[in-house]
């Protein structure tokens, strides 16, 4: 290579570009700045192997904190990443207002969304409302949830698709966690029956349709409700509880085709919804002086 090309490549890459913090920002510190955060990355990469195959694989750990703690140093070495490549570029990161300045910046050009989206990432990975593997129900969806980012949580409905849902929602609306602290669910069966059918009859059937099923816990034990007097049945009820939620309306179809069978062979009938009509009978002829 030339002198001249040398001297031609040396001012390209000392070419100031802007001024940040009144430190100009040249070609070659930018360059340096993201391969630097571009090994970060291949660092967290390689750690999550190293902690998946060498360290985590040999604890008993459940897979919600097994993600998050890879998550965790994932998110740690980013950040040393950033910070390392901020100094080669002259920017000292070390007082927390600069930090929040750039949140400010980020909020001021119409990042607010982002923000709050990665501000209640980090606030599901450290509080755990949710966690990977976990069955929930947000705005409407159901599924379980493979992946907590930073912007995003990707949840897999029960239609096997992919929903891609932000973080926020999790954080400023109403989410239901069917698998938080405790698995256990209660389901809740109803069906009505004639009133001409034997009450304990009935009771006894549903009992052996809900504690029959291979999915049903025996304890806490089947119970039946009498829940109120329909216009043509009694309203029953049968709670049965599940040690997942993951596979209950499978385990309330096969309860209901058990009921169905257990009540045919008893005799007690569902009924069809009845309704009195009452006729009138009208003279065929109206006296002169009806009004018309």
């Amino acid at each position: 290579m030339s002198d001249a090309t040398w001297t031609t490549v040396l001012a390209f890459m000392n070419y100031s570009l802007f001024t940040m913090n009144q430190t100009p920002i040249t070609v070659s510190s930018l360059l340096i700045f993201c391969a630097t955060f571009g090994l970060a990355i291949i660092a967290s990469k390689m750690a999550r192997i190293f902690l998946e195959r060498r360290i985590l694989s040999r604890l008993q750990l459940s897979a919600g904190t097994h993600y998050t703690l890879i998550r965790m140093v994932q998110y740690f070495l980013w950040l040393v990443g950033g910070l390392i490549g901020f100094q080669f570029i002259g920017i000292d990161l070390s007082s927390i207002a600069v930090i929040f300045g750039f949140l400010s910046v980020g909020i001021g050009f119409g990042l607010q969304n982002l923000t709050s989206n990665f501000i209640a990432g980090l606030m599901l990975l450290f509080e755990r409302p949710i966690i990977v593997g976990d069955r929930v129900t947000v705005g409407g969806i159901e599924g379980d949830v493979l992946e907590i980012n930073i912007r995003s949580t990707t949840i897999r409905s029960l239609n096997n698709m992919s929903i891609i849902v932000p973080n926020a929602e999790f954080i400023s609306g109403t989410v239901t966690n069917w698998s938080h602290s405790d698995p256990r669910t209660r389901v809740e069966i109803d069906v009505g029956v004639s009133y001409q059918s034997d009450l304990h009859t009935v009771i006894q059937a549903l009992l052996e349709a809900g504690a029959e099923h291979p999915e049903v816990l025996p304890d806490p034990k089947p119970k039946t409700w009498l829940m109120s007097f329909g216009d043509s049945s009694w309203n029953m009820r049968l709670l049965v509880w599940l040690d997942s939620p993951k596979n209950r309306m499978q385990v309330i179809s096969d309860v209901n085709c058990a009921i169905v069978e257990k009540f045919r062979g008893r005799g007690v009938e569902i009924p069809f919804p009845q309704r009195d009509l009452h006729l009138r009978t009208f003279p065929l002829s109206f006296p002169a002086n009806a009004p018309t």
